[in-house]
């Protein structure tokens, strides 16, 4: 019978760091500059533009991160985003966003819809080691001076003792996506559903997408090695008042066994190899996890009730 622990383990600054750095990278400088005159953006290649104002069309602009492109065969962003019904007009909270992977998916796509794309970013202050502080400096200076070419993207915070997401009832979609772990890690994951529970309007969605634990140990209460089970994930947006509408597989990696040195953090994008805060171990062969690719992830939707 899988048991689930409610205690948890305060990690002071580390599953921030984790969550922020996410692919262990700051944003790369952009390939090709957005038209000059603040025109439409442009799209990679003129032979396959997309219809402007898609999903298709924002994850193939060029202002995305080689990196990040990169990564698209395994986070799959357009099935992703259409699994959660993000609509082009939407008020969308990005919680912990990392480095900016979906910034520079959701930012465009929303800011032409007329929509909000929210960055709720780790709360500055006492908590924010001088690491994860320059990190959040680096996201905030990056996206908000590339209007151009990420769109209108907007701040928040989310911590220990952070305040409300948005105002209440306001939000038609918040994101978690692959960072339950560190909120497990750090005491708050509790905190942060029932905040993303305040800010969505009734009927709006929470999408969830996260390293999948095997279902039948007791979960560990500060997800050590990154992993979550599934029900534990449900368990915690039922206590905050969520429904659970669908999930899907569209991320799931079957050649995942969850049994790596460093955790999660041993395959791409992290590719650690050493434990994590120790400095890289240049004699490690990170052949196989290369091979395995990343994490298998649950995709979960669930819905505030009207």
């Amino acid at each position: 019978m899988t048991v689930f622990s409610r205690r948890g383990c305060l990690a002071l600054g580390l599953g921030a760091f984790s969550a922020l750095a996410a692919c262990g990278r700051k944003p790369e400088p952009v390939i090709t500059q957005p038209d000059p005159d603040g025109g439409p953006f442009e799209a990679v290649d003129p032979k396959k533009a997309r219809q402007e104002g898609t999903l298709d069309w924002t994850v193939a602009l060029p202002s995305r991160s080689s990196a990040d492109r990169d990564r698209d065969k395994y986070r799959h962003p357009i099935e992703l985003l259409t699994f959660f019904d993000i609509q082009p007009g939407d008020t969308v909270v990005d919680m912990w966003p990392g480095a900016g992977y979906m910034t520079e998916i959701l930012g465009p796509y929303l800011t032409h819809g007329k929509g909000h794309y929210v960055a709720a970013l780790f709360q500055t202050g006492s908590l924010a080691d001088k690491a994860t502080a320059s990190l959040i400096e680096t996201y905030r200076q990056h996206y908000s001076s590339n209007k151009s070419m990420y769109g209108a993207v907007e701040f928040s915070e989310f911590g220990p003792s952070s305040r409300a997401l948005l105002p209440s009832d306001t939000a038609d979609a918040v994101l978690m996506l692959v960072v339950i772990q560190d909120w497990m890690a750090a005491g708050i994951a509790e905190k942060a559903f029932a905040d993303a529970f305040q800010a969505l309007k009734p009927g709006g969605t929470l999408g969830v997408e996260q390293h999948r634990a095997d279902i039948g140990n007791v979960q560990d209460p500060a997800a050590t090695n990154g992993y979550v089970q599934e029900p534990f994930v449900k368990q915690l947006a039922a206590e905050a008042g969520f429904q659970f509408v669908a999930s899907s597989e569209i991320n799931a990696n079957p050649k995942d066994d969850k049994d790596h040195p460093f955790g999660v953090w041993t395959l791409p994008p992290q590719r650690l190899t050493a434990p994590r805060g120790q400095p890289p171990n240049p004699e490690f062969d990170g052949t196989l996890y290369e091979s395995i690719g990343e994490s298998d992830r649950m995709v979960l939707k669930f819905r505030k009730p009207q």
